[in-house]
């Protein structure tokens, strides 16, 4: 008998010891993605995305969402698979934006490549990238892009082709990641699961200098706009975007 209570005893102790990774479990499959707290509507933030509707967002230079752009499980989606003949279809928000934080997660499939852009100017004749800096998503294990550029200036979290983010802490493919952007004046900083990975002021001559040295100096509005769009980019890879929310400063 006193054998038999033993193993009861040890039943039910196993049991109490799971119950809070059970609970914790339970509680994250039940956290709402793509809301708002009161705490936050409190602090003036606002959703891009209510994992609905893209009715917040176009095309760049044009009108409405193409093919390609989706909602899927409560995320915005990029599938190349859905898409037709078109390309480069970079969509940006209705709304522009001076002093700003932006939050967001996104997710990628293996070996792939997009971005997210900020203080974008549409010009009818050029690409977004030219005028707005671009906070780079990649898959770094399996992307060429990691190994090109300087000091790992294209790998996930960077400001592309220029800026490399330091610590390098990009979760594998497959996997969310967190990333936020302040831009308060001249200075932008960048935070990529929960650590700032760059900053840098677009007043000084070092940024200048930077920018001179690039494949940007071509276009003297590269990285100079006081407001702008946001963008997200079509780079011909699935890619999932969810929880985007943004508050002016």
């Amino acid at each position: 008998m006193k054998y038999l209570l033993s193993i009861v005893a040890l039943g039910l102790l196993g049991t109490s010891c799971n119950m809070p990774d059970q609970e914790n479990t339970m509680m994250s499959n039940y956290m709402a993605h793509n809301t708002l707290s009161d705490q936050e509507i409190a602090d003036g933030w606002e959703l891009l995305f209510d994992g609905e509707s893209m009715d917040q967002w176009r095309v760049y230079n044009q009108e409405g969402i193409p093919a390609g752009w989706v909602v899927e499980d409560g995320a915005m989606v990029f599938d190349p698979e859905q898409r037709n003949d078109q390309y480069g279809l970079d969509i940006i928000t209705k709304e522009t934006y001076g002093d700003f934080e932006l939050k967001l997660e996104w997710w990628l499939s293996e070996g792939g490549n997009s971005g997210i852009f900020y203080h974008v100017i549409e010009q009818e004749d050029k690409a977004l990238y030219w005028s707005g800096p671009e906070m780079q998503i990649l898959d770094n294990e399996n992307h060429p892009d990691a190994d090109q550029g300087v000091d790992g200036n294209r790998k996930a979290g960077s400001l592309y082709d220029l800026i490399p983010a330091v610590p390098q802490n990009a979760k594998p493919f497959g996997e969310w990641n967190s990333v936020k952007i302040v831009a308060k004046g001249d200075v932008i900083e960048h935070y990529q699961n929960g650590e700032m990975v760059l900053s840098f002021d677009r007043s000084t001559e070092e940024w200048k200098n930077l920018v001179a040295g690039s494949k940007f100096a071509p276009h003297s509005e590269f990285g100079t706009a006081a407001e702008g769009h946001i963008a997200l980019q079509d780079h011909g890879d699935l890619v999932k975007f969810r929880n985007l929310k943004i508050r002016s400063l």
